[in-house]
């Protein structure tokens, strides 16, 4: 992870940690003697895409800058059941006041990179770009996009701040398409482009009327979206096509082959499920 990224991620590993210890861990205080100490071992129990191994360090360290991290698999590492991520050797007060915060932000993670390696498996034969959304966990962006990366994905717009996208709601909002997209091109520095969902045909040629930079085709059947590729190209080919709305893995294949440029997956971060990671303490044989 980048130094920006990880100075952005220590301090919000220090509201979690608030958030979850509180005024202490009156499990640990009331039942571990204080000098105890251990060796937790962090561990796969089912297959997968690792991610957030950095992440599991920043929390250990915050908890207590004594503990041994020794790092025994890297992010995008294929995981097996039984493999060894991590080994935490100190005090067992701070390893166990680490461990939810930690399993949590790997098991999330490593969920999202697992499923996002799954769509690009799908689509690997063709040349199709597959992207995240804003569909995300709050305070939990920054990680689950980078998650989507090691996955083999890529990042949409990060916020509301860094790309024009003009959708229903805009659209009613500034009394049509090309009211809408004269207002943004008036408002937004050179550098910016604008893209425009659009439903059906009709504003589909509004959009492309326009100038709109890059289509979103919404929720559109495979059919339709080859028949609006075919009329993006003859009318205006330097213009970016993107697929989305209600995609999955058993549509995915057919909506690529659509030759669209982008396909843009909310379920990558809001309908994923947790990789099973544990942490336990004691000595551990495996890979």
């Amino acid at each position: 992870m980048l130094n920006g990224f990880m100075r952005q991620l220590k301090k919000q590993i220090e509201l979690w940690l608030d958030e979850d210890m509180g005024s202490g861990d009156v499990t640990t205080l009331s039942t571990v003697p204080r000098d105890h100490r251990s060796k937790g071992i962090i561990h796969a129990k089912q297959p997968g895409i690792l991610c957030g191994v950095e992440a599991a360090r920043a929390v250990f360290e915050a908890v207590d800058p004594s503990l041994a991290f020794d790092m025994r698999r890297q992010d995008g590492d294929v995981l097996q059941a039984g493999d060894i991520i991590a080994e935490i050797e100190g005090s067992s007060h701070s390893i166990l006041a680490g461990e939810r915060l930690a399993l949590n932000l790997l098991q999330r993670m490593s969920g999202i990179a697992t499923e996002t390696s799954k769509y690009m498996d799908v689509i690997k034969h063709t040349s199709v770009r597959l992207v995240d959304t804003r569909k995300t966990t709050p305070g939990h962006r920054m990680l689950e996009k980078y998650a989507v990366q090691v996955g083999g994905g890529h990042n949409h717009r990060y916020g509301l701040y860094d790309a024009v996208m003009i959708k229903d709601n805009h659209i009613k909002a500034s009394g049509g398409i090309p009211q809408a997209v004269a207002s943004a091109r008036a408002f937004i520095p050179h550098t910016m482009k604008i893209e425009v969902e659009v439903e059906n045909f009709d504003q589909l040629t509004q959009a492309l009327e326009a100038g709109a930079d890059i289509i979103m085709l919404d929720n559109m059947e495979p059919a339709a979206m080859t028949e609006a590729m075919r009329r993006i190209k003859e009318r205006s080919p330097h213009v970016v096509v993107e697929a989305s709305g209600g995609i999955h893995l058993g549509s995915l294949k057919a909506v690529a082959e659509t030759g669209v440029d982008v396909i843009s997956v909310g379920r990558l971060t809001n309908a994923v499920s947790p990789l099973d990671i544990s942490l336990d303490l004691g000595e551990k044989k495996g890979r």
